[in-house]
């Protein structure tokens, strides 16, 4: 168990809209004044989906590279940029993501359902994401949506070996309908399965919606380290919007201190991630 916590933000998503979510952060300097704050909480990572003119998910390459090269200028946080995009979004557009150089990238270990609709990983789409990784210098999440994903996983790095950096870290998404539940339970099923992973594979979990905090707190327990963001939740309580992602960053970093874990600082994260 590491004596830190690894603390991801992951401020906007793609599927909230902002005239439903006026607080939610969708232009870039929103997105770095958001970063901003919550890096001086104790963030480490940021997790970004970027959104156009009009507020809606993109994948624009100009955009991309704007958003990291701001994004490293003004902070010390490890920027992860979303491979998935939106569930409309080819294939073609979500590979084009690590042309914008970011540090992290994730990597989604297989097909789910989502909600209403289907998010899209081919096993070629995998490889392919996994082996330009490689090359580009990227480190991956391996976000994992289901159980199997993770049996994916050990296929993956045993026919096309370990990651840039060497170090393999998962990212649980849990609770989304279609996916895993957001339950102690299902954590420490996932947590078990690790075990067939390469030996120091670290974990972090995000709790969608309802799931937020029973996933913190089983995270925490298991050894585990923590992403929130308005991208997974924008209910603080029940009846009680988010205000803001500092309050969701305030609220894992005060559990990661009552756990005796406290956040990591980004000079540690990168250590541990490999960067």
């Amino acid at each position: 168990m590491t004596t830190g916590t690894l603390i991801t933000v992951a401020p906007t998503g793609a599927e909230s809209a902002k005239a439903e979510v006026p607080a939610l952060p969708v232009t870039l300097d929103e997105l770095v004044l958001t970063a901003k704050e919550c890096e001086a909480l104790g963030a480490a990572v940021v997790h970004v989906h970027i959104r156009d003119d009009e507020a809606k998910p993109t994948l624009d390459q100009g955009r991309l590279r704007e958003t990291v090269a701001a994004l490293r200028d003004g902070t010390d946080l490890i920027v992860q940029l979303s491979s998935g995009g939106a569930v409309t979004d080819p294939e073609s557009a979500r590979l084009a993501v690590l042309d914008a150089a970011p540090d992290m990238a994730s990597c989604t270990m297989g097909t789910v359902n989502f909600g209403d609709d289907v998010f899209l990983n081919r096993w070629e789409f995998i490889v392919d994401l996994h082996t330009r990784m490689q090359e580009k210098g990227v480190v991956p999440e391996y976000e994992i949506f289901d159980l199997g994903h993770l049996t994916a996983l050990q296929r993956l790095l045993g026919k096309h070996g370990l990651p840039h950096g060497g170090h393999v870290h998962v990212d649980f998404v849990m609770g989304v309908p279609g996916g895993m539940p957001g339950t102690t339970a299902t954590l420490v099923a996932a947590e078990q399965m690790l075990r067939d992973l390469p030996e120091g594979t670290t974990f972090s979990a995000t709790g969608i919606g309802r799931s937020t905090i029973p996933v913190m707190l089983a995270s925490l327990s298991a050894g585990g380290h923590l992403r929130v963001g308005m991208e997974d939740t924008v209910t603080y309580a029940k009846g009680r919007p988010v205000e803001s992602n500092m309050q969701l960053v305030a609220r894992a970093v005060g559990f990661a201190q009552l756990a005796q874990r406290p956040p990591l600082t980004t000079a540690e994260a990168r250590t541990l991630l490999g960067l």
